[in-house]
């Protein structure tokens, strides 16, 4: 009959539908259950130390490896990466305090002031920056940190960084006095990773404010609101989780960002930043370091807690997203609750 068959053609793109939908979660069960297996000598090997402490000595990888606590190791062996926790937060939270209001007030520009006809444009070379591969935005910043020097051979990014340490109010702040270093660290790695995600939070706010209904400004405009008012009072709070959902991408983003951090953090290894200046190094950054030495372990543990790590940045990751899911619940609960 003529209703069976729609009813087994539904059934049947339902299905189709399911798989595919299924397939990015089942890639990712896939990766890591690959990666917990072939780093588990190294997640026995190394224990709980591995996050709690900051030593990374991948031993004398150029003799016999031995037996250490039942999984073949070079001799001295000792992988602890509290460092690369510190430096891949801390550089997010550089990035993120720089490029939030930077991406948020590019947005309401876009969708609040430039005229129509020439917003497409303007918002083109927006969305290009993010097209822009890492390593360029690494050069560039190369290039900000050594311009510019003066007759001592000071650079102006490190005439900036000699400032920022020795005038208030950031240099009665600990983390911002100190020593100003030489440009490669926190600070620039920061810098640089924030224009690479200012993008994603300019494009998904601007769309979000452009889709706002015209009678919500209309009927702010109406009860006396000047545009600014109606900007912040009005079409902000009402984007408020499209904002939380596209700084929590840009954070996604900038915690597995490698080439263009590892070019500019100054690779620390064992040590976290006394102050804003100072060298880091990511987890992110480290393994595309560490990836070409490690090949010389011929008992394959220093690869193996190299993807321990991955597996440490990927939880991290997966945290985050829940952390981001959970609080646009909470805030569109919040707003249901606000409404009369």
């Amino acid at each position: 009959m003529p209703g069976s068959d729609i009813i087994r053609r539904i059934f049947a793109f339902r299905t189709w539908l399911a798989i595919a939908a299924g397939v990015l979660p089942a890639c990712l069960v896939i990766i890591f259950g690959f990666l917990v297996i072939y780093a588990w000598p190294a997640i026995g090997y190394n224990g709980l130390d591995f996050i709690t402490k900051s030593t990374w000595n991948t031993g004398d990888v150029y003799s016999a490896p031995v037996i250490q606590h039942g999984v073949l190791a070079p001799p001295g062996a000792q992988f602890n990466i509290f460092f690369l926790e510190g430096g891949t937060i801390l550089t997010v939270l550089v990035a993120i305090v720089i490029a939030y209001p930077i991406g948020v007030a590019a947005a309401v520009f876009l969708a609040e002031v430039v005229p129509g006809a020439i917003r497409s444009f303007v918002s083109f070379f927006v969305e290009l920056l993010a097209a822009v591969p890492s390593i360029v935005f690494g050069l560039w910043g190369i290039a900000v940190i050594s311009a510019f020097p003066d007759k001592g051979g000071v650079t102006l990014f490190q005439q900036v960084c000699n400032w920022l340490a020795s005038h208030p109010p950031l240099a009665w702040i600990p983390f911002f006095s100190g020593d100003p270093g030489n440009g490669y660290g926190l600070l620039g790695a920061g810098v640089v990773l924030s224009f690479m995600i200012v993008p994603l939070i300019t494009s998904t706010v601007r769309d979000a404010l452009i889709a706002q209904p015209a009678a919500l400004r209309e009927a702010a405009v109406a009860l006396g609101a000047r545009r600014f008012e109606t900007i912040r009072k009005v079409l902000l709070p009402s984007v408020r989780g499209v904002t939380i959902g596209a700084t929590i991408l840009a954070i996604g983003r900038a915690l597995g960002e490698t080439m263009a951090v590892l070019m500019l953090c100054g690779n620390a290894l064992g040590t976290l930043p006394k102050n804003i200046f100072g060298s880091i190094s990511t987890m992110a950054s480290f393994i595309a370091s560490q990836l070409d030495s490690a090949g010389a372990d011929t008992s394959g543990l220093v690869v193996k807690s190299l993807a321990e790590i991955a597996i440490v940045l990927g939880l991290m990751s997966l945290i985050v997203n829940t952390s981001a899911r959970l609080l646009l619940t909470l805030s569109g609960a919040g707003q249901m609750r606000d409404r009369p």
